[in-house]
């Protein structure tokens, strides 16, 4: 796919057309490294803002992958101004050993639908937990960024989703990069918060390709991530050695012949093949 190929809301809109009043794409960083974080990134948008979501796509928004990081970076802040809300969930190195990759892509999705939720439907989502609820989406480092667009002084940014809560809840429709739904799988396990308004998720292959909502949840959670991975390599010289301000922590000839020479840190998946 070239740049100039973007992609669309045709998928948003159809789920907006099946009664969806939400529409979050989601999209995922560092499954393949041996270090760091996994991490999702989720961009909602209203249903009745998608006519206008489209127009306003940034320009350039493609794949994250097939962008420079020069792009990606240009991208950044543009994207979050787009999206209704958004959100980067994680999950750590440790959580990645002790549960799998796939359920820790899954409570870093939710963590991050979480925040979405919370940010678009606020007091009103709070008010609908229960007594029992885990607070694991507020731990430190667990939701590495969120936000969501300034609302203009004269129209509340969700004054339809707020006033109609108690007369029916919201509709959340979700459209995940992959094959895979490992989001409806960690629903309700011990780890994951107590997410608002649980999400129907459809599944994508090349999702950040064709969705508008996943390719910006993308480039949402690529930046987060190798930010997060060049502040680290910086700011300890243990983990500047590895290189991770070039290779954000995957499987480089350079990070595995530092990791042989040095043995993993803390922050390398040790149940992961490293060498």
């Amino acid at each position: 796919m070239s740049i100039s190929a973007v992609p669309t809301f045709d998928l948003e809109e159809s789920l907006a057309r099946e009664g969806y009043s939400v529409i979050v794409g989601f999209d995922e960083v560092g499954r393949g490294s041996l270090a760091g974080p996994v991490m999702v990134g989720a961009a909602a948008f209203l249903a009745q803002r998608l006519p206008q979501a489209a127009r306003s796509m940034p320009h350039y928004l493609a794949d994250s992958k097939m962008l420079t990081e020069r792009r990606r970076e240009a991208l950044y802040e543009p994207l979050q101004q787009w999206a209704d809300a958004w959100a980067v969930g994680s999950a750590t190195s440790a959580e990645i050993d002790e549960w799998g990759i796939s359920h820790a892509l899954g409570i870093a999705a939710l963590r991050a639908l979480d925040a979405v939720e919370r940010t678009l439907f606020g007091a009103f989502a709070d008010a609908s937990e229960t007594t029992d609820a885990m607070p694991a989406a507020q731990s430190e480092g667990r939701i590495r960024e969120q936000g969501s667009m300034p609302a203009p002084a004269s129209s509340p940014q969700q004054p339809t989703l707020a006033a109609d809560w108690d007369a029916h809840m919201p509709r959340v429709g979700a459209i995940l990069d992959g094959p895979n739904d490992y989001i409806t799988k960690a629903l309700g396990t011990f780890e994951a918060p107590a997410v608002p308004v649980p999400a129907h998720v459809v599944t994508q292959v090349k999702g950040d390709q064709h969705c508008g909502s996943v390719a910006c949840a993308a480039v949402l959670a690529k930046v987060t991530r190798d930010r997060l991975m060049t502040r680290l390599a910086e700011s300890n010289p243990d983990y500047a050695r590895y290189g991770w301000a070039h290779n954000k922590g995957y499987g480089s000839q350079a990070h595995r012949s530092a990791i042989a020479q040095y043995g993993p840190c803390d922050e390398h998946r040790t149940s992961w093949k490293l060498l």
